[in-house]
């Protein structure tokens, strides 16, 4: 369908208004299993500041199927119990992994989306994402020069054989687009956003093929020319954007190195083994890292599929050389369903329980079966709920979506690789519609701040609820809920400390609860 046609065709489906429910969500349907809310430049709705009820009440926060979005109520703790025979147990004393954060990626096209707003939606947008009154995502991943989610192929250095990277500069996207979103961005959160950095290509110049795009490696060997350069050039990425006022909490060696290695990838990549990653890392990008003012950089490894591990980690990570330059292991979920979790993500815990887990990208209609942007699926904020909690109750410690917004099609995307996105832009109405899976990440980012603790749970019988139980930095607990049954789930939350807890899960439907201890 021509975009032309696409726009039209949204143009009359928006038309179709839903009664805004108790929370002030705009709705709107566009033919799926439920609704977007639409949000300008003067009207969004929004979860607000969150306040920690007295001990003895909890909070809880409804988003479903059928149209609740971050539903808040609040109720008393029982002191004894409601008899419900499905207890979910809090159980403190099994102490685990430490959250770190949530948030999106400052693409290229998530960026010309933003800024295709008039400056009020831009502004209720970012809002929406970073500001206390939002959902507070902690976390951007920021590409290193273009990748398929931009509209041309460039890097910072195109000048052949420029070994001394003496031509490097940054783009015009990251200085009229990408920075001052992230400044803006910044400006808007009560704490300090953690951003780390990818890289999906080295210029050609450098590499085998001599393209930014498809099957190639770096020329040479590790420790030689072509790699030291790249490690020097990951080192001028971070001093240009210091110029800038942006620090950068993380960076990964490198967006799926599979993808330039097995695959004649359609848009930018880099071939890396896990040996040449090991070998690069302990002879150029470690040092590199090491002797410049971004020592205390996170540097995390792979950045790929988890089906992967442990395999890749113990490449890099038995050598002594190597794996004391890294701090953790990014991983994708895209090939998730593959391989459980327990035998990748919790195997690799356990292996190098020093290293910590995250979850780097993540986006839904990446695949043939359902390609694209589908305004109001349910199914997709449920299979990112289903897929975090997966992670985090198997040592991930936070999780990154991809394009933080789009347009209608699931672009701008050079090779037309369209996928979906929590905020899908409509430029020509100012609006912008709030995915289903924006709820979904707020259910995680709203909630569980950095230095969160996961703890234990235990529950009374088998159910379809799958959860995950956390104590927050102040003392307070907060538990996560997914129901994808289609039957109502109730239950009682036990904690030993205030009390019994009943609560309801609706079909189709996340909740999260949130108490003080004391």
């Amino acid at each position: 369908m021509r975009p032309s046609a696409v726009l039209v065709l949204y143009a009359i489906l928006s038309s179709l208004t839903i009664t805004a429910a108790s929370d002030d969500c705009q709705a709107r349907r566009f033919g799926q299993s439920s609704v977007v809310c639409e949000c300008n430049a003067t009207h969004c709705d929004s979860v607000g500041l969150v306040r920690l009820p007295a001990v003895g009440h909890f909070l809880t926060f409804t988003s479903s199927q059928a149209g609740s979005r971050l539903q808040q109520e609040q109720r008393q703790v029982q002191r004894n119990s409601s008899g419900s025979d499905l207890r979910i147990t809090l159980v403190p004393t099994q102490k685990y992994q430490h959250v770190k954060g949530f948030g999106g990626a400052m693409t290229d096209a998530a960026a010309m989306n933003i800024l295709s707003l008039s400056a009020g939606t831009q502004d209720q947008l970012l809002r929406q994402y970073f500001s206390p009154e939002g959902i507070e995502y902690s976390v951007v991943r920021v590409p290193m020069a273009s990748c398929d989610f931009s509209t041309r192929l460039y890097t910072y250095a195109d000048s052949a054989n420029d070994y001394g990277l003496l031509n490097f500069s940054l783009a015009k996207e990251d200085t009229g687009m990408k920075i001052p979103l992230l400044q803006r961005a910044q400006a808007l959160s009560s704490r300090p956003l953690s951003l780390f950095a990818s890289a999906w290509s080295a210029p050609g110049w450098l590499k085998t093929n001599g393209a930014l795009i498809g099957k190639g490696t770096l020329k040479g060997k590790p420790g030689g020319k072509e790699y030291k350069t790249w490690a020097q050039y990951y080192i001028r990425f971070l001093e240009e954007y210091k110029k800038h006022n942006i620090s950068f909490w993380g960076l990964t060696t490198g967006n799926e190195p599979t993808a330039g290695e097995l695959t004649n990838y359609s848009f930018q990549a880099l071939g890396f083994t896990p040996e040449t990653q090991r070998d690069w890392i302990a002879m150029d990008l470690g040092p590199a890292l090491h002797s410049s003012p971004y020592a205390k950089t996170r540097l995390m490894i792979l950045d790929d599929q988890r089906i992967l591990l442990p395999h890749w980690a113990k490449v890099v990570l038995s050598d002594i050389h190597a794996a004391r330059y890294v701090h953790g292991i990014g991983v994708h979920w895209y090939w998730d369903h593959f391989v459980p979790a327990e035998i990748t993500l919790a195997a690799t815990h356990d292996l190098y329980p020093e290293y910590f887990l995250f979850g780097t990208e993540a986006c839904s209609g990446w695949s043939a079966l359902g390609r694209g942007v589908r305004l109001g699926s349910w199914e997709r904020a449920e299979a990112y709920a289903h897929d975090i909690i997966e992670d985090l109750n198997n040592y991930v410690s936070g999780w990154t979506d991809w394009n933080l917004a789009l347009n209608l099609e699931g672009g701008p995307n050079w090779v037309k690789n369209f996928v979906d996105s929590p905020i899908i832009v409509n430029r020509s109405s100012d609006v912008f519609y709030k995915q289903p899976a924006f709820y979904s990440m707020a259910h995680f980012s709203k909630f569980l701040c950095e230095g969160s603790q996961r703890v234990g749970v235990s529950i009374s019988r088998n159910t379809a609820l799958e959860s995950s139980a956390f104590i927050r930095p102040d003392g307070s607990a907060v538990l996560i809920v997914l129901n994808r049954s289609d039957v109502e789930v109730s239950f009682e939350l036990w904690d030993q400390l205030v009390g019994f807890m009943p609560a309801t899960a609706p079909p189709h439907s996340i909740l999260t609860l949130l108490w003080a201890r004391s």
